[in-house]
C-alpha cells in the first residue's frame, strides 16, 4: 500500500533569537500542496523570496547550514529541517522574517511540538522516496569524516563521534527508523566547547547564544578571568556561573548520557532533506559535521537523479490522453504551428503531464539546422509553458473566458537534445499555493528515460472576456508579459 505525503493542517508561529546574528525573528510554519517539498520564505525582504530547502542552494556551513537564492539567505536550518522530517511531514512553506531560524532551546523540540499543535493530515499524492540501490561512500581525510550509505527499507541513521577529549570520548548514536526521532532524538541540545565558546565570542560570534541554548562543555581548567569574561558576555554574576572540570557549564543536566552524538544524527538529519525527497538507506557516519553532511547530501542527490534518469516517467505517450487536441484549441490561445502540445495524459489540481510528438514536419527544421535538426531549446520551452498554461486554466470554471501570461521563467537547464522522432513528454508541478491567480511550477521534460529540460516557471491567468463574451481591457490588468 502506498503512502501518502503528509502537511500540516494549520498555520502555526513561534519566535526566537539567532544564535550566530542575534537577531529576533518570527518563524510561521504554513501548509503547502502536494511536491513542494520545503522552502523558505523571507517575508522581510522586498519581494519576498522563496529559498528552496535543497542542497544546491547551500552557501555556508560554518558551525550551521545556511541557504541563499536570488540574493537571498536564511541561516541555521537543520534544527526546523529535522523537526520537518522526524515528524515524516512532506510540504511545507516556512516564513521567515530575519535572516537566521530562532535557535530556541538547541533542539528541534520546540519546532516538533509547534507542528504539532498545528496538526498533520494527507494529501491526496504519493510519497516518493529515494531508496538508494547501491553503496555510497564519502570521505574527508581532512575532517577525519567518513560516511557510507548502504540500501535499507526505513531511513536509519548510526553516528559515532570521537573528540578526543576527557570529557567527551567516543560515543554513538543510532535510530532505526524516523518514527523513532520525536522520543530519542528531537530534544537533543547543540553543545560547544569552553574554548570554541571563547574564540567565537572574541570574534563578536554567537550574538544569541545563552546558557540556556547549548551545552557548555568543560574540558580544561578555567581561570577567574575566563568566569568573569563570560559572565559579563552573558550578563549574569560571576555566583551564578559554575565551572567544574572535566563537566559541563553550569552543569547543566543531560537529556540523554550520549546527548552530543545524538545531536550530531539531529543535525544529519535536517541537513539530508536537503535532498529534496524523503530517503529509504542505512547512513553510517563517523565524526560528521554540517561541511561533511552537505557533501554527502549532494552525492545522494546526484544518485537520486540518476535513479530518476534509468526510471524514467512511467506513462504511456501512446495511451488516451484525458484532453485531446481539440479541447487543448479551446483551451489556449495557439493554433500551428505554434501549438507545440498534442494531448494531455494527467490533470490533477497541482500537477499535468503533456506530449509532443517531434516530426521532421516541423516548421521550425527547416530554418534551425537544418543538415543536423535539433528542436530549439526556446520552443522546448514554450512546449512545456502551454502545458502548464492547461494546469492554471483548469483551476478556473470558464478557462475559455481568462489567457495565461508568463512573468518569469528560472534555473533553466537543457540537458539532452531533441530531434525528430522524439516525443517529448512533460510534467509541470505546482511549487507553491496559488495565489491570486498566480502559479509557481517546477517543469521537466523527458524523452524516455532521459531529462531533456528542466525550468521553473512563474505565470498568472487573467480574465479577458465576461462569461457574455465581453471583451476586457486587457490594460486595466496591469499584467506584465515578458
Amino acid at each position: 500500500m502506498s503512502e501518502k505525503q503528509r502537511t500540516i493542517k494549520n498555520p502555526v508561529s513561534l519566535k526566537g533569537k539567532g544564535l550566530h546574528t542575534g537577531i529576533e525573528s518570527t518563524v510561521t510554519f504554513k501548509p503547502a500542496p502536494a511536491n513542494h517539498w520545503y522552502k523558505f520564505k523571507r517575508i522581510d525582504l522586498p519581494g519576498e523570496p522563496i529559498i528552496d530547502a535543497d542542497v544546491d542552494n547551500v552557501t555556508d556551513t560554518e558551525r550551521g547550514t545556511t541557504l541563499e537564492k536570488n540574493g537571498a539567505k536564511i541561516a541555521t536550518t537543520e534544527h526546523l529541517l529535522a523537526a520537518l522530517v522526524g515528524l515524516e511531514i512532506d510540504n511545507c512553506l516556512i516564513e521567515v522574517n530575519g535572516p537566521e531560524i530562532p535557535i530556541m532551546n538547541g533542539s528541534s523540540m520546540p519546532f516538533v511540538e509547534a507542528l504539532e499543535k498545528a496538526g498533520i493530515e494527507e494529501q491526496d499524492a504519493t510519497r516518493v522516496y529515494f531508496e538508494l540501490k547501491d553503496n555510497l561512500t564519502y570521505e574527508d581525510p581532512n575532517g577525519h569524516i567518513e560516511m557510507l550509505a548502504v540500501p535499507q527499507e526505513t531511513f536509519r541513521l548510526t553516528v559515532m563521534v570521537d573528540y578526543n577529549s576527557p570529557i567527551l570520548g567516543t560515543q554513538h548514536a543510532t535510530i532505526y527508523n524516523v518514527q523513532q526521532f520525536k522520543e530519542e532524538v528531537a530534544a537533543c541540545r547543540t553543545f560547544v566547547f569552553l574554548h570554541e565558546l571563547e574564540l567565537l565570542l572574541k570574534h563578536n560570534l554567537i550574538k544569541g547564544g545563552d546558557f540556556d541554548n547549548a551545552i557548555v562543555l568543560v574540558d580544561r581548567e578555567v581561570p577567574k578571568e575566563t568566569m568573569e569574561y563570560l559572565a559579563k558576555v552573558f550578563h549574569k554574576k560571576s555566583s551564578e556561573i559554575e565551572v567544574k572540570y572535566p563537566g559541563i557549564l553550569n552543569n547543566t543536566k543531560l537529556n540523554f548520557y550520549n546527548e552530543p552524538a545524538r545531536h550530531k544524527l539531529l543535525d544529519m538529519v535536517g541537513d539530508l532533506a536537503l535532498v529534496g525527497m524523503p530517503i529509504k538507506a542505512h547512513i553510517l557516519a563517523a565524526r560528521p559535521g554540517h561541511s561533511g553532511n552537505v557533501a554527502f547530501a549532494k552525492k545522494l542527490k546526484e544518485a537520486a537523479k540518476k535513479d530518476r534518469f534509468k526510471k524514467g516517467l512511467k506513462y504511456n505517450p501512446n495511451g488516451t490522453p484525458i484532453i485531446g487536441i481539440t479541447e487543448i484549441m479551446n483551451l489556449l490561445p495557439h493554433r500551428p504551428p505554434f501549438l507545440l502540445v498534442d494531448k494531455i495524459l494527467e490533470l490533477s489540481s497541482t500537477h499535468v503531464v503533456g506530449v509532443k510528438n517531434v516530426t521532421m514536419n516541423e516548421d521550425f527544421f527547416r530554418g534551425h539546422f537544418p543538415g543536423n535538426p535539433i528542436m530549439p531549446g526556446v520552443l522546448q520551452i514554450e512546449a512545456m509553458a502551454q502545458t502548464g498554461g492547461i494546469l492554471a486554466l483548469k483551476t478556473v470554471p470558464d478557462p475559455e473566458n481568462y489567457l495565461t501570461f508568463f512573468m518569469k521563467i528560472d534555473n533553466v537547464r537543457f540537458r539532452n537534445q531533441v530531434v525528430p522522432g522524439d516525443t517529448l513528454v512533460f510534467h509541470l508541478e505546482l511549487m507553491e499555493a496559488v495565489r491570486r491567480g498566480i502559479f509557481h511550477m517546477k517543469g521537466t521534460a523527458y524523452v524516455g528515460d532521459k531529462i531533456a529540460t528542466e525550468a521553473e516557471m512563474m505565470a498568472q491567468i487573467v480574465r479577458v472576456k465576461e462569461p457574455n463574451g465581453a471583451s476586457i481591457d486587457k490594460k486595466s490588468e496591469k499584467v506584465k508579459q515578458n
